[in-house]
């Protein structure tokens, strides 16, 4: 394939996530890293192996000569620029690929999907956990109807984030940048359970804040409960107040047919799967949950997002995550933030 056929992809924010985004690229026969962009001086941020115009602004990329070669826009910078920087892009008239969340309010989420549909352009919303093989098996299980009638899902998500990940020249623990314990460590988890049994009403939380007070912005704990509209009731238990390190983010459900836990520390492992007249089939195993020093994240699946961007530019595929899907979480987060009786 010569360089001329291949999608050129460009990457704001070259933190963690970002870097993770240009290898992922790098990688991917089918895609070449053209630009990359962060607010920090170059030197500062481990990026020599990428020999690639670097940028200082979105402004000044889109302003470059390289502009014009840019067929998708990679966003990987702090929650709170997501949907402004977004919205740039898209007015330039990129595909868009957003890491989670989308946007911290529904109402921002609205206008980055509405801009694509305007512009014609592909936004694509970054929740990497769905390739997970536990993910990609509960899914069948559930829409074949193996378990019958869900009763009861109960989520657990219980990580350490302490002053090792807090620092005080960091992003992270901003009210307006980071948006809460539920956006930057847990949306994934709750994009999973949206994506398996569907929205939620009748939502009752209660959050707060045990060692995080001179740390963050907002809460580290909380109990959320509420109803699923297609049947059934459900709850997530948070925190990030685990001591040293992450304990685990696990599913259980409740089923009329059987009882399924999906468990490990990034529900990267089926520890329970009792169901009627069914057995088991041998899953892959699960990449690793991504390392960002004294921390692990979600599963490092940033891969299968850049296949499906490839795939969906060439017409062979459709998008796996869309854009709505990542408007539901942020709404779903955003209610309970709204509904939440802080203790």
């Amino acid at each position: 394939m010569t360089d001329k056929d291949k999608v050129k992809f460009a990457v704001i924010g070259c933190g963690h996530i970002g870097k993770r985004h240009a290898e992922m690229i790098c990688r991917n026969p089918e895609a070449e890293l053209v630009a990359l962009v962060d607010n920090r001086p170059k030197h500062k941020l481990g990026i020599d192996k990428y020999s690639v115009p670097f940028f200082s602004s979105v402004d000044d990329l889109l302003y470059s000569d390289v502009a014009a070669d840019i067929d998708v826009v990679n966003i990987a910078t702090p929650n709170g620029y997501h949907a402004e920087q977004a919205l740039q892009c898209l007015e330039a008239k990129k595909n868009i690929v957003v890491e989670k969340p989308m946007a911290l309010t529904r109402k921002d989420a609205e206008k980055v999907i509405f801009k694509a549909l305007h512009v014609h352009k592909h936004l694509f919303a970054v929740m990497q956990n769905r390739y997970s093989p536990p993910s990609v098996w509960i899914k069948e299980v559930i829409e074949s109807g193996k378990l019958g009638k869900i009763f009861m899902v109960q989520l657990n998500c219980y990580w350490n984030r302490d002053h090792r990940y807090y620092k005080g020249d960091n992003w992270h623990g901003k009210k307006d940048l980071d948006g809460g314990t539920l956006f930057t460590q847990f949306s994934h988890f709750i994009d999973i359970m949206y994506w398996l049994f569907g929205d939620i009403e009748n939502i009752k939380a209660r959050v707060t804040d045990f060692n995080h007070r001179d740390l963050t912005e907002f809460e580290d704990s909380g109990f959320v409960n509420f109803n699923f509209l297609e049947g059934g009731m459900g709850c997530i238990n948070y925190s990030t107040s685990v001591w040293n390190e992450n304990l685990e983010s696990s599913m259980t459900i409740i089923a009329e047919k059987g009882s399924v836990k999906i468990g490990g520390q990034y529900m990267d492992k089926v520890e329970i799967c009792n169901i009627k007249d069914y057995k088991m089939p041998e899953l892959a195993p699960t990449n690793p949950g991504n390392d960002y020093g004294a921390y692990k994240g979600s599963a490092a699946n940033h891969h299968y997002i850049i296949e499906n961007v490839v795939d969906v530019l060439k017409e062979r595929a459709t998008i796996t995550t869309n854009a709505l899907e990542g408007l539901k979480v942020v709404d779903i987060i955003e209610r309970i933030y709204q509904q939440a009786e802080h203790c």
